[in-house]
């Protein structure tokens, strides 16, 4: 008998993994396809990257082929390096994508693969509120760009408890942060960072609401400046200084007082611990400068202040640092007046008379028409008042008027060129002559008119004619104009 060549069902060994199946003609040849994992598109699989090249991977997931990674399906960031995202031997999951495509390639996906099991993952963590990690790998405007697996983002107000200026700092940071939206559809994550942060600090926060009690004395550094106020980081939880709260003088607006990252002392007002609000006072701790006022002005006195601020019913005018007096425009001046910039300026500084001090409604009432002349103004808080030396007002008097001074010394008559010199010096001695001390008017108009006055005497007056008989020719040729003047 001649032994059959074909290979039975039963000449063939049992295996635990049955890889032969029978041909067209009823043979048993190797099933070479059981050996393959079957896949399908759209299916998550895994495998180990055989290759690396400039523009795509290739990862052995133990099929007929290798599969290949395209480099814009290796990661959600742009224009990345395959070499910085995978490695040689490195165990990678990826999604099919195409079992075959026209060139019969199995085509994979990195980045698709990330992105179904992290939707599965962050979906599990929005519902139980737990918080996701990503790296920063963008700076976007209006906040920041996570990596999760898919792209989330992260708004500016809520990458900290406070504002944060330079969002470039956190730059390829890992941050833990809560889902607060999530939409499949348009593959839109929306996280928060503060919530993660609030969270760990709340335990922080009721221990400090537990331990501070209105009255005290704390300190703190300003983290945030506003219109109506500013708020101070009390090391886990902010306080809020009112603007009214800031400085016992008017504030037009906080950043006139403080900046932010100062460090400051401040009084604790009021605390609500329901709602977990501090309300905090600055001017508190510094000296009240009404009860300056109080303890070193009476009604009566007259200070020295600058105006502040002119208004239509009068003006308001700084007696001391902190301190406003409003001086009404019935009190501006004796006279009416229709307007109170008719009387003073902004800036200006003026002596008022106080008349009334309300200490409970810390007003104060001051008159600038009640002052009156000679009336010594009290000295301002701080400054010495000059002593008492009993001196009269004729030490501080000058000496003698000017006046006087030119009196007494002896005149000396100006030399005329319209009169003749001889007239002039017949003029000279007539004061002695006559035996008179020289008069006031003397001393105020020393100058001699060219005729004959009645202040000449007589006998001077015969000597000047004497003087002019005895003259030249040429002087005496002035004569006829003199005698045409007189």
């Amino acid at each position: 008998m001649v032994p059959n060549d074909t290979a039975t069902e039963a000449d063939i060994p049992k295996t635990d993994d049955d890889v032969w199946t029978r041909g067209p003609d009823g043979e048993l040849i190797p099933d070479y396809d059981s050996t393959f994992p079957v896949i399908n598109e759209g299916e998550v699989v895994s495998g180990k990257v055989v290759r690396v090249d400039k523009d795509e991977v290739l990862v052995d997931i133990g099929y007929k082929s290798e599969g290949v990674i395209p480099v814009s399906e290796l990661s959600i960031r742009r224009s990345v390096n395959p070499a910085d995202e995978v490695n040689l031997g490195d165990e990678i999951d990826a999604l099919v994508m195409t079992k075959e495509d026209a060139e019969g390639r199995l085509i994979l996906s990195k980045k698709r693969a990330r992105f179904e099991m992290a939707w599965k993952r962050i979906e599990g963590a929005a519902e139980s509120g737990e918080p996701v990690e990503g790296i920063v790998i963008e700076v976007v405007k209006g906040g920041l760009i996570l990596d999760l697996g898919v792209r989330g983002f992260l708004p500016a107000s809520l990458v900290d408890i406070r504002r944060v200026q330079d969002l470039d700092e956190f730059m390829s940071q890992t941050l833990r942060c809560k889902v607060i939206e999530l939409n499949r559809s348009r593959n839109n994550v929306v996280l928060s960072r503060r919530a993660v942060l609030e969270e760990e600090r709340r335990e922080m926060r009721q221990a400090i609401l537990d331990r501070l009690s209105p009255g005290d004395v704390v300190e703190g550094t300003i983290s945030n400046i506003v219109d109506f106020g500013a708020f101070v980081d009390l090391e886990g939880i902010d306080g809020l200084i009112h603007i009214s709260e800031l400085s016992w003088s008017h504030v037009n607006h906080p950043s006139e007082v403080l900046e932010i990252g100062q460090e400051v002392r401040v009084k604790v007002l009021d605390i609500d611990r329901d709602r977990q609000r501090i309300s905090l006072g600055l001017k508190q701790t510094q000296s009240d400068p009404w009860q300056q006022v109080i303890d070193t002005y009476e009604q009566g006195d007259v200070v020295e202040g600058r105006v502040t601020k002119v208004v239509t019913f009068g003006a308001f005018v700084e007696v001391v640092p902190g301190v406003e007096g409003l001086v009404h425009i019935s009190e501006l001046a004796t006279h009416h007046v229709e307007n109170p910039r008719e009387i003073v300026q902004q800036g200006e500084s003026v002596r008022a008379k106080i008349i009334e001090m309300d200490a409970e409604r810390r007003r104060l009432s001051l008159s600038l028409k009640r002052v009156e002349d000679g009336e010594s103004t009290r000295p301002g808080i701080g400054e010495a008042a000059a002593p008492d030396l009993g001196l009269s007002e004729e030490v501080f008097a000058e000496s003698a008027p000017a006046e006087a001074f030119e009196a007494e010394e002896s005149p000396e008559a100006p030399e005329t060129p319209e009169a003749p010199q001889a007239e002039a010096e017949a003029a000279e001695p007539a004061p002695e002559a006559a035996g008179d001390e020289p008069s006031e008017e003397w001393g105020e108009e020393p100058v001699v008119q060219a005729g004959p006055t009645e202040t000449v005497g007589a006998a001077a007056q015969e000597e000047a004619d004497e003087q002019d008989q005895a003259a030249p020719e040429g002087e005496a040729s002035a004569e006829p104009d003199d005698d045409a003047d007189r």
